[in-house]
């Protein structure tokens, strides 16, 4: 955002100079929250599986390694209970601080566990706690980092703003996939001794950086109001769960293709192209950088045109593509053409997930009124990532192990969560220039 911008949005400078400093201290703060999540994502697929279980059977391993990765996803829910809960009745900014400092203290520690040879068993068991952690750290975040900018701007623009928020996503990715990068460069054995530790130990500066940014924001207007009318939920989850079950399922299953895409494009097929096709480890990793770099322009053109077309148009769109090249994807992986599985890679993750990911920030909160819109979206977004993120790389992993090495499984497993997307879709109410309540 510009000084050009303010004609855009339709604001007074002033309003518009608040507006550019909420959405940055948004993007700044989830990108510090994405990158400690996100390097766990890589770290399973090119280390955890050696170096937290026991060496014989490497799909067994790998299997266990994506077991862990999944318990982050299982644990956001959790996170967003708990936050969702207090950042309707406290507000939204001390709960932004919070969540910052649980995701930055399990991501360091991570960087200083011992490996299963050292301690046995003892190190996957604290490594899932540590993941545990971190995943109630991201539950928490994101509906509060979404909240901080959909609550403050302008109505014609909320897609577009609110889609802004997820471009920390990839922000954070590419900082993680650069660190691995990095550290991949170093000979195999450093690599395995203490390589891929940094990543997750440099993570404590950045969080650093973020919560300064988080505790110089601003509370939202509309929960300023809510408190101002004294409507301030006293069990929010309660009164969704008993008023407002539609919208909340209706949140879980638009997040269902989008996450699938999101764990087999940028986790899964990382596994997949080095244990099993036998690719370097730098073409994966080329692959999911690409596809961050072209996501930093195309979560805000995806918002933007879902403040023209609507957001049930770009949903629906996303679904069909999603569902037409889930075969497609893994046919071209098998060409082992580093230029061809480096293009797929792209496409997979930003036709597949990227469209959805950045419209579903806004959309999520739109189906909410203000007293119950940090629990609802949250909890609607957490819930349907854990579902379809978290098990969607093991489930991959033991369909081809069932299947002996097919991939056809994972295929139809993708056309299934685009279906129920789709019909999510079909239920949601369309809210692009609409008033939130």
């Amino acid at each position: 955002m510009t000084v050009a911008d303010d004609v855009t949005l339709n604001v007074a400078p002033d309003e518009a100079a608040s507006l550019r400093r909420i959405v940055w201290s948004s993007v700044i703060g989830t990108a510090v929250e994405w990158y400690d999540f996100l390097i766990y994502g890589t770290a399973t697929a090119l280390v955890f599986n050696k170096v937290f279980f026991a060496a014989g059977n490497p799909t067994l391993a790998t299997i266990a390694a994506f077991g862990t990765y999944a318990v982050g996803f299982l644990a956001r829910p959790l996170g967003a209970a708990i936050f969702g809960h207090y950042g309707d009745r406290v507000g939204r900014k001390a709960m932004l601080a919070i969540t910052i400092m649980v995701m930055g203290i399990g991501t360091f520690l991570i960087g200083l566990l011992p490996t299963y040879q050292q301690i046995g068993i003892a190190a996957p068991l604290l490594l899932i706690g540590l993941r545990f952690l971190q995943g109630i750290g991201l539950g928490g975040e994101w509906g509060g980092a979404v909240l901080m900018v959909v609550e403050n701007c302008p109505t014609h623009r909320r897609g577009l703003l609110g889609s802004m928020v997820q471009v920390g996503n990839p922000i954070g990715n590419l900082a993680a996939i650069g660190m691995f990068a990095l550290v991949a460069s170093l000979p195999e054995s450093d690599f395995m001794t203490y390589g891929w530790r940094i990543p997750f130990l440099i993570s404590i500066l950045l969080v650093g950086v973020g919560l300064y940014i988080r505790l110089n924001m601003e509370e939202t207007a509309a929960f300023r109001q809510v408190q101002a009318k004294k409507d301030v939920a006293t069990m929010p989850l309660v009164e969704i769960f008993k008023h407002h079950r539609r919208p909340f399922f209706t949140a879980v299953g638009l997040k269902i293709s989008e996450i699938a895409y999101a764990s087999i494009g940028g986790v899964f097929v990382m596994s997949y192209a080095t244990a099993n096709l036998g690719l370097p480890r730098t073409v994966v990793l080329n692959g999911a950088f690409a596809a961050s770099l072209v996501a930093l322009l195309a979560i805000p053109l995806f918002g933007w045109l879902s403040d023209i077309v609507g957001r049930k148009t770009m949903f629906y769109a996303s679904c069909v593509f999603s569902a037409l090249f889930a075969f497609p994807l893994f046919w071209l992986l098998d060409t082992r053409e580093p230029a061809i599985v480096i293009c797929t890679i792209v496409v997979a993750i930003t036709f597949g997930q990227m469209v959805m990911f950045g419209i579903g920030a806004p959309w999520y909160s739109e189906l909410f009124s203000a007293r119950l819109r940090y629990s609802g979206a949250s909890l609607g977004f957490q819930v349907g990532a854990a579902i379809s993120g978290g098990l969607t790389p093991l489930i991959a992993a033991s369909l081809m192990a069932w299947s002996g090495g097919a991939t056809w499984p994972v295929s139809l497993l993708l056309i299934a969560c685009a279906a129920i997307t789709a019909t999510a879709t079909t239920f949601a109410p369309e809210m692009a220039n609409k008033e939130l309540t």
